[in-house]
């Protein structure tokens, strides 16, 4: 894999998995994810992934003028790399999900590669009332639900990253999914180097193992020896292990309430920045590596930079 001596830390502020019930610290409005977007740049996070909700009810939404607004108040007060998703929700169109990349043209954006069962019913069982009535419709229509991605939708989605200067960044939720990303590498619709977020712990994806960590590294170097970078995302308990483990590899982690409710176990985290503050401390101490500055992740990652998005 493509060496960097300093570790990037990534921030998933809000997500669209959980849902406000489970816990009061999930930002929902434009201003809380804001104010938690820039806390946790300035805790460390180079990379802010952003998805918005609904203010009155806390819904994952594709509206773009949320994101236009969440984007550029970010913009204002940060240097951070703002990475808007393309992922959505698993409820939402692929064109719903994909109409951020044209709308704003930022430097890097999520980009999933592949389709999977995408699981969030469990939830149900841990929760005797909900706060708002479309949270169990919305947990319970994932019982029978595929998130798509096909090749076809990937044909015409990365293009669109190219055509706008928007670097991709690869969600592979399993093993298979970096097979398709090598399929459009030898096609020459992908251009090297890549960048993969390796997802793991959704149910329906890979399990959040560190063995299974190990595999999938091991199989993107096979694939694409030193054209790639990677970063790991232990969704729920494993956050904070998986981050560890990836960073010791010389990999990058992502934290942030998307991913995990938890400070530790059993108990919540109050913000985004207690989640970042913890990976730099666990990244700086137990692997001696320093945190990458936005500017750094920017040239080693060859974004186009913030003069240059659309807003």
């Amino acid at each position: 894999m493509r060496t960097f001596d300093k570790a990037i830390v990534t921030c998933a502020v809000t997500g669209a998995i959980h849902v406000p019930t489970m816990s009061p610290h999930l930002p929902i409005t434009p201003d809380e994810i804001v104010e938690e977007a820039v806390g946790a740049a300035e805790a460390g996070a180079s990379i802010l992934h952003l998805h918005v909700r609904d203010p009155e009810t806390g819904e994952p939404t594709s509206d773009l003028e949320l994101f236009r607004e969440v984007a550029e108040r970010v913009k204002d007060r940060c240097d951070a790399i703002v990475q808007p998703t393309t992922g959505g929700a698993p409820t939402m169109t692929v064109e719903e999900r994909t109409a951020v990349v044209p709308e704003l043209e930022p430097e890097m954006a999520s980009c999933n590669m592949g389709s999977i069962n995408f699981g969030l019913y469990p939830i149900l069982d841990a929760f005797e009332e909900f706060k708002y009535e479309w949270e169990t419709e919305y947990l319970e229509g994932t019982r029978d639900l595929i998130f798509p991605n096909s090749f076809e939708s990937l044909e015409t989605i990365l293009p669109m990253f190219e055509s706008h200067g928007t670097k991709p960044e690869l969600e592979c939720y399993d093993v298979g999914h970096l097979y398709n990303a090598k399929h459009f590498v030898d096609r020459g619709i992908l251009e090297t180097p890549i960048h993969i977020q390796f997802v793991m712990g959704i149910h329906g994806g890979i399990s959040a193992d560190h063995d299974h960590l190990l595999h999938l590294v091991d199989t993107a170097e096979k694939l694409f020896g030193d054209e790639f970078s990677f970063s790991v995302i232990g969704a729920g308990r494993m956050q904070m292990a998986l981050g560890t483990t990836a960073v010791s590899m010389g990999g990058h982690a992502r934290v942030g309430l998307e991913d995990s409710l938890y400070i530790r176990k059993g108990e919540l985290a109050e913000s985004n920045v207690q989640q970042v503050e913890k990976m730099v401390d666990l990244t700086t101490e137990v692997t001696g590596r320093e945190i990458a500055s936005p500017d750094e992740v920017r040239s080693f990652l060859d974004l186009k930079g913030q003069e240059n998005v659309a807003f």
